[in-house]
């Protein structure tokens, strides 16, 4: 390909060099750089692409790209074509865009965005797509899929490369929709930038990533980004911050709630039962539509309603959907793993790791409960500090005991994480117990008849993240082990 095709619709300088020039591929990992590449020098939180011009030019490195405001520090000696930009990253997506043939614009994405609910919405998608008979991709949190393939997920929102690359797989499977997370550090990193989205979907927002956003505005701007670049915006009207993106957007918006009657789907007549919901959908026009379904909380239905809304715009039948959402399964979202053991309790398995999202798991289980609610939860280090004391005292209020334990600690000591999380709790309905596998196997263990154990924060995952390394922790399998313990 020739470079300037690469930066086709870029603002670009050339610094050194000619830009009339074929390249082999494009990179911003040293790691992967080979002959006649060109590589994006991406100012990192850890690293900066700048730093290692001269290891990627020994490696045969053609072109370089570079930020604007470092060109005054570039070596006099360079031999190779030098690029400046305003923003390499930004650079680096449109040439992944360029480079793999704008393939995203070959079929439907629709980007679903939010703090808690994008994985459950994009799986409802998937699964309501595959049932009326599209070929259907998914890039998200538990896995990316291209049809039935399972492709592992390193992130909820790939890097611009490995996006573009994604896509390009799926074009080759003949993919027609792809339902893609959208998480906020994509939209702040331009991971996507270049990319206009079909439908934008907006779930919520609450507390997490202040970590990395710093504050709620600086969050709901990340956000926001998305619904700059999508055709048609769904939008929960019961959010606050969703009220917001409505206010500043003028076209193509619908929207949709529970308590919000005046929006364009209104969800009511809500029963919830075990292992079902059921509940019925009004729209603007006046049309009714019933539903059971397989998720229960009703933060479930949001997650139910914007799937609703783009599979009814996209001309699919009301039945086709009422059997997608009866046999929906999300793994680790209110998974109710006991069923094969024949328990007298029941045990979840939940990714809740937000307050707002452990706050939707306890209060819908305890609509559902005939006994007690225990709960094990912990916090991931190296993350959102101000959740832990919100985390403790949501568990310790909604539950009738809590194991406070180990989640993900990484670098950071599991005993001061849980020390953060027990500053909030009021009440002494609570134990601390670091390992996790023996905070589960004492929920298990002090059961009692009728009991709801929900064990939040992983979910889907199958590992622990300890210090630099990552050990293989299935919860699924610590159950059986345990419940096969004489």
């Amino acid at each position: 390909m020739k470079l300037t095709k690469l930066f086709d619709g870029f603002k670009y300088n050339v610094v050194l060099g000619n830009d009339e020039i074929e390249i082999s591929k494009i990179t911003d990992n040293t790691n992967d750089v080979s002959e006649d590449d060109v590589f994006f020098c991406i100012k990192g939180y850890n690293f900066d692409g700048h730093n290692f011009i001269d290891i990627v030019l020994s490696k045969g490195a053609k072109v370089i790209v570079i930020n604007n405001d470092f060109e005054s520090k570039l070596p006099n000696d360079l031999d190779c074509v030098v690029i400046s930009v305003d923003d390499t990253r930004k650079a680096l997506s449109i040439a992944a865009i360029n480079f793999y043939g704008r393939l995203h614009e070959k079929f439907k994405i629709i980007g679903v965005t939010g703090t808690n609910g994008k994985t459950t919405t994009t799986f409802i998608l998937r699964e309501i797509f595959k049932n009326a008979g599209f070929k259907t991709g998914i890039i998200g949190t538990i896995s990316n899929f291209i049809n039935d393939k399972k492709v592992k997920s390193e992130r909820t929102t790939p890097g611009a490369l490995q996006l573009n690359e994604l896509f390009n797989d799926m074009f080759k499977e003949n993919v027609e929709y792809c339902f893609m997370e959208v998480s906020s550090h994509a939209l702040e990193l331009n991971r996507v930038y270049g990319i206009q989205f079909d439908y934008g979907v907006f779930t919520n927002l609450t507390q997490d990533h202040l970590d990395f956003h710093k504050n709620f505005s600086s969050y709901f701007d990340a956000k926001f980004k998305l619904f700059e670049n999508s055709n048609k915006k769904i939008i929960n009207n019961d959010d606050l911050y969703g009220k917001k993106i409505i206010e500043n957007i003028d076209s193509n918006v619908i929207t949709y709630g529970i308590k919000e009657i005046k929006s364009d789907f209104v969800a009511k007549d809500i029963d919830f039962k075990n292992d079902e919901t059921k509940f019925v959908v009004y729209d603007k026009f006046g049309k009714e539509y019933e539903f059971e379904y397989n998720l229960v909380g009703k933060f479930n239905i949001y997650n139910a309603l914007p799937s609703i809304i783009i599979a009814l715009n996209e001309g699919i039948s009301v039945n086709v959907i009422r059997e997608s959402l009866k046999n929906i399964f999300v793994a680790g979202r209110l998974e109710n793993v006991s069923k094969k053991y024949n328990l007298d309790c029941d045990i979840y398995l939940d990714y809740a790791h937000t307050p707002d999202g452990l706050e939707n798991c306890l209060s819908t289980l305890k609509k559902i409960s005939n006994g007690r609610i225990i709960c094990v939860v912990g916090c991931g280090g190296d993350r959102d500090k101000e959740k832990r004391p919100l985390i403790g005292k949501i568990a310790s209020e909604l539950s009738d005991y809590v194991y406070i334990t180990s989640d993900n600690p990484r670098s950071e000591d599991p005993e001061k994480i849980v020390q953060d999380i027990v500053s909030g709790i009021e009440k002494s309905n609570y134990e601390v117990v670091i390992s996790r596998f023996d905070a589960i196997k004492k929920s298990i263990k002090n059961r009692k008849s009728n009991d709801i154990i929900l064990i939040a924060g992983k979910g889907h995952e199958d590992y622990q993240i300890l210090k630099d390394k990552v050990i293989h922790f299935d919860e699924r399998e610590v159950i059986d082990e345990i419940l096969k313990e004489k």
